[in-house]
């Protein structure tokens, strides 16, 4: 397979800091997030909350920005109304730069009657966006993982490689790979090989008791990408045009593509305490409770309070939180959580949790070990353990959640594998 990439020169690509190569990103927002029902009944699963006040896209798109990235498609699909209602509250630049944009693009099926097909299919359905940007990076990244990334390095390794394209790639122990999808290296970080979900994974060459997994974020050449994108268009499988799982696995014998170590990349302003590397697929309710309860400690796994690299969202008018007493003078308390603007714990108590915006937690009501989220209110004598409650539920005075599954499962979604259960 011969490419007009193959003919083109290469020392347009700039190679130092100094003078930082263009870069367009192109995020990925369209997922069904099926494994995260009820919480993507509404919504695509980046625009469902996370930590409180946030969205789950809000993760990838604070990392270009801090990244001083700043040409940004997002590519909705299903149920994008909340993400594209998201983005236009907090996402929006003043239009001063014609470089600087976050622009929602809505599947508009240009090739035919169907939805996005994969990732490589999606990029190809928007390639004029690629075609007329006058830059040298095409940044393809995912919009439902929570991590701090610094691409700017990634970049700087893609440059110094002189490769087509780089896969963003997680150490991970022999035993927990067989999960993801592998990527084989030789010394140089060269892919020399994909595995889907292999029994036995191929470690890295320098330590046998790990091995790299994809996370599912790209870069590539623009007229190498374009090239791919033209040639899987006309002579791709049926139903399979996705990057790692088809496209990048066929031709990476033939042109160099490099795996760059997230391990490596370093963010300014983390604490020596948190988790080094932290990156978390929150794609199944356990995996999304989890990632939410690492937020909520002293000194976390993962600390949102990191000046040099804030997380950025939309804003509301909301007051500051509150904890105070109801009418019997019993004392609102929150030990070990994460209380957003607006919210009022009067009388109750909140532990090991997460609360969203404006949220009300009546007298002698205990939230544990849960996630509110915005608008919520739990009504007096309420006992919540181990829940996920939606946004704008109001839960009736005196129910109890979380401490008899038998009697969960007959009024609420209970997932199995977490033993969480959602109210929405």
């Amino acid at each position: 397979m011969l490419f007009n990439y193959e003919r083109t020169i290469l020392n347009k690509v700039v190679t130092n800091r100094g003078k930082e190569s263009r870069i367009l990103a192109m995020i990925m927002a369209g997922g069904k997030g099926e494994r995260l029902y009820p919480l993507t009944c509404e919504r695509t699963k980046p625009a469902v909350p996370f930590g409180g006040k946030y969205r789950i896209i809000d993760f990838v798109l604070s990392n270009f920005i801090n990244s001083g990235i700043y040409s940004i498609y997002v590519l909705a699909q299903f149920k994008c109304q909340s993400l594209i209602q998201h983005l236009q509250d907090g996402w929006r630049f003043g239009g001063l730069l014609h470089d600087h944009f976050i622009t929602p693009v809505p599947a508009q099926m240009r090739r035919g009657k169907e939805w996005y097909l994969g990732t490589a299919d999606a990029i190809h359905q928007n390639i004029n966006l690629v075609e007329k940007f006058d830059g040298e990076i095409i940044a393809v990244f995912g919009a439902d993982h929570v991590y701090r990334m610094d691409i700017r390095q990634m970049a700087d390794f893609h440059l110094r490689k002189k490769g087509h394209a780089t896969v963003s790639v997680l150490s991970v122990p022999i035993s927990e790979a067989k999960h993801f999808g592998v990527i084989a290296v030789d010394e140089t970080m060269r892919i020399i090989g994909f595995e889907e979900k292999p029994k036995h994974p191929t470690p890295m060459p320098k330590n046998k008791d790990l091995a790299l997994v994809s996370m599912g974020n790209y870069l590539f050449n623009k007229d190498f990408l374009i090239d791919i994108l033209k040639h899987d268009a006309a002579h791709g499988h049926e139903g399979a045009h996705d990057f790692g799982k088809d496209i990048l696995p066929r031709i990476h014998k033939q042109y160099p593509i490099y795996a760059y170590d997230f391990k490596k990349n370093r963010v300014p302003g983390v604490n020596k305490t948190e988790e080094v590397g932290y990156w978390r697929d929150v794609g199944t309710i356990g995996a999304y409770w989890e990632a939410n309860m690492d937020l909520r400690n002293i000194t976390p796994n993962f600390d949102l309070y990191n000046h040099l690299w804030p997380l950025k969202t939309s804003s509301y008018s909301y007051p500051p939180a509150k904890l105070g007493f109801d009418s019997s003078g019993r004392k609102g308390m929150a030990i070990n959580s994460l209380v957003s603007d607006g919210s009022a714990i009067l009388g109750g108590k909140v532990q090991d949790s997460i609360i969203g915006r404006n949220v009300l937690i009546k007298g002698d009501a205990a939230v544990i070990n849960s996630i509110i989220m915005d608008n919520v209110v739990i009504g007096e004598g309420c006992k919540i353990n181990m829940a996920i409650i939606d946004k704008g539920t109001v839960i009736p005075d005196g129910t109890i959640i979380g401490y008899d599954l038998s009697n969960d499962r007959k009024k609420y979604f209970v997932d199995e594998d977490s033993r969480i259960i959602v109210v929405s």
